[in-house]
């Protein structure tokens, strides 16, 4: 099997990382991310006007009908730059629940305008209180007359205070989880935006019988929204991939200029040693990464999959974010070095959607669906 990119996605991917390199520093980054909404407008038009919004939209809804390895690689590139656009939480996990369960009015009438980068999404869909994976939720849809309502509150929803269009989980009267499309100005819908530790924006989200239009043909959305999950998941350790990369050259590059006892950091073979381990460990979660991107490329959309790579993800990003900024020393603390910045992200990216621990429970409990091996 090729795992290398082909041209065209080389040249995506290529792209993606000159216009993050040209936008974003150290000091460019701690900037933006200090300032409202949290990321810059300026690059978000780029972003659209190069394609990258509706990359994997129909071509008939604007987009480029691109898939998950064309998605891997510009998320290696915003965890590579640590960009703070809300390219997953705003356009590919929402925009991909309209594109896979919504009808072709509501596919039409908001996916080219995403594209285009003039309506930003976001998936209301966790709520506090519940852990990964739930298969419950608190808020509550209620239909009268033909038309429906939505009750109930959703914290953490990234970047929720900056979005146009909620794609809402809620529980049926009938039983079940459906997928419902709620205009965030909408009466009864109160949104308290907040940042969150590795520089980005989250928000709280209270829904009072707000006016909710079904996503699609309505009916339980559990295997939809599972799959979005799995999806956003493999996009997340492709972030982690990137930012592993760039933690661990900030690291190799401050063992070879740092000087202790009149030589460099790099000239202690402990230190090395050390190096070379975070080398193995980020080669195995990339190893990892591709195992994800490939198996969804194939149309293998499988939990047990995703849950894999996400232990492996957490894992490295844990011991990289670590001895990285052990390594480092007190400058790997301070906020205006990058190195602290991404191992806030890894530790953020490790806990969505369940942390390695989350994962390892979870593969535990099916070890007693496989067969047995046993010598003969």
């Amino acid at each position: 099997m090729d795992f290398e990119l082909n041209d065209e996605q080389k040249l995506l991917r290529d792209t993606t990382r000159d216009l993050l390199a040209r936008s974003y520093d150290a000091e460019k980054r701690n900037a933006t991310t200090d300032s409202d909404p949290g990321w810059s407008s300026q690059v978000w038009k780029q972003l659209a006007e190069v394609g990258l919004l509706g990359l994997t939209f129909s071509e008939a809804d604007g987009g480029m009908d691109a898939g998950p390895v064309e998605i891997g690689a510009v998320m290696t590139e915003i965890g590579r730059r640590l960009a703070p656009e809300p390219v997953l939480d705003a356009v590919v996990t929402p925009g991909g629940l309209i594109s896979d369960g919504g009808s072709a009015e509501q596919r039409s009438s908001i996916l080219p305008a995403v594209a285009e980068g003039t309506t930003l999404l976001a998936f209301a869909d966790q709520e506090p209180g519940l852990r990964w994976p739930a298969t419950e939720r608190a808020t509550t849809a209620q239909e009268s007359g033909g038309s429906w309502t939505i009750s109930g509150v959703k914290n953490p929803v990234g970047h929720g205070g900056s979005a146009d269009v909620l794609v809402v989980s809620a529980r049926l009267p009938v039983g079940g989880v459906g997928l419902f499309l709620v205009k965030s100005d909408a009466a009864g819908v109160v949104r308290k935006s907040f940042a969150t530790h590795d520089g980005l924006r989250g928000a709280q989200i209270e829904f009072t019988d707000a006016a909710a239009e079904v996503l699609g043909d309505g009916g339980d959305a559990s295997t939809l929204i599972e799959a979005a999950q799995i999806r956003e998941q493999a996009a997340l350790c492709a972030e982690a991939v990137g930012a592993m990369e760039e933690a661990l050259r900030l690291t190799t590059e401050y063992l070879k200029a740092r000087k202790q006892f009149g030589v460099p950091l790099a000239k202690f073979q402990t230190l090395t040693h050390r190096a070379a381990d975070l080398y193995v460990s980020l080669e195995l979660a990339r190893s990892m990464s591709l195992y994800a991107t490939m198996s969804l490329a194939d149309g293998v959309v499988d939990p047990v999959i995703a849950s894999r790579v996400k232990l492996q993800i957490g894992r490295s990003a844990r011991l990289i974010g670590q001895e990285a900024i052990q390594m480092h020393g007190g400058i790997g603390m301070t906020a205006e070095y990058p190195v602290g910045h991404y191992v806030s992200r890894l530790v953020a990216i490790e806990h969505t959607l369940g942390s390695a621990d989350d994962h390892l429970r979870v593969l535990a409990s099916g070890v007693g669906d496989h067969e047995m091996v046993s010598a003969v």
